[in-house]
């Protein structure tokens, strides 16, 4: 009796396996598909399996030190990233155009430079922890990320440089969204650097009220802004002393109506601005559901 015939996994289509592993992790991408057979290694190049590298389900195995750059990474989570970044950027073949990093995944100079240089189509970032990161490292990558538009990023003493570098290099750039405060110092590098920013997320910060009035008034091209859930701010001269703004008021809401979008929360009894107020604009995510950090009322900053 004839065996019968049996097809092999690599001898599948491409098609078929493609659409097999886009059901997988960026785990199971690395494990070593691409080393079974040349079919397999094809399949697991194609763009469509790259166009997002999502690394938000990992985060650096860390704890807090008292100096800079105020946390100390295990190093098995440094050499787990690494790994993981150096096999899906060589597998992707530069087709990474959406780039995510776990909130507290701390990342080196190195190991954000090494992606730069194999991401240089990249057009969204999202970065929220940088304490490792210099300004060099920042710099040189953003020079490298021409295409970039969109960028989530923590909240850090008025960087002038960062948003200089986007000013010179990124010139399609036109989404910003920021973990943390918000202050006047900050939004002014705004306007002089990227006055043509269209949409502007502060969501769960502390905002300046003094910040609020001159982003409404000076980001001439803002169409979107949202302000869900902020802890707002006010600073009184002496003798010093800060009020928090529980009502937002008829000019500022009307400010905002010009807006294509004007996000607002005015639910007394919202969970998120309840958590906003308790860490007083300084969010502690890994206190509520993991993945809180990445929701967002604006639906392209969200993950």
């Amino acid at each position: 009796m004839e065996e019968e015939d049996t097809r092999k996994w690599e001898d599948l289509d491409t098609d078929i396996l493609v659409k097999i592993f886009q059901g997988f992790d960026i785990f199971e991408l690395t494990s070593g598909l691409g080393q079974i057979c040349s079919s397999w290694r094809y399949a697991a190049c194609d763009p469509l399996l790259w166009k997002t590298l999502d690394l938000s389900m990992l985060k650096s195995n860390y704890i807090k030190i008292p100096l800079e750059p105020y946390v100390y990474v295990d190093g098995r989570s440094d050499k787990q990233l690494t790994r993981l970044l150096k096999i899906s950027l060589n597998l992707s073949r530069e087709c990474v155009t959406t780039l995510i990093f776990h909130f507290y995944s701390y990342v080196t100079d190195d190991q954000l430079t090494y992606t730069a240089e194999r991401s240089p189509n990249l057009k969204r970032l999202v970065l929220p922890a940088w304490n490792r990161i210099k300004k060099t490292g920042i710099c040189k990558s953003i020079r490298m990320w021409k295409d970039l538009e969109s960028l989530a990023m923590p909240s850090i003493a008025n960087p002038p440089y960062l948003m200089e570098e986007i000013s010179k290099n990124c010139k399609k750039f036109s989404q910003l969204k920021i973990f943390g405060p918000c202050d006047i110092l900050f939004v002014q590098t705004l306007i002089r650097c990227v006055p043509n920013l269209k949409v502007l997320s502060l969501r769960c910060s502390m905002l300046h009220l003094d910040a609020l009035l001159l982003i409404l008034n000076g980001l001439k091209n803002l169409e979107v802004l949202n302000i869900s859930h902020c802890y707002i701010v006010e600073d009184r001269p002496a003798p010093a002393s800060r009020r928090v703004v529980e009502k937002l008021d008829d000019t500022i809401l009307d400010k905002g109506s010009r807006l294509r979008n004007f996000f607002t929360c005015r639910d007394e009894s919202c969970t998120m601005c309840q958590r906003t107020k308790a860490d007083e604009g300084f969010m502690r995510w890994y206190k509520y559901e993991e993945g809180s950090w990445k929701e967002d009322e604006v639906k392209s900053l969200a993950i």
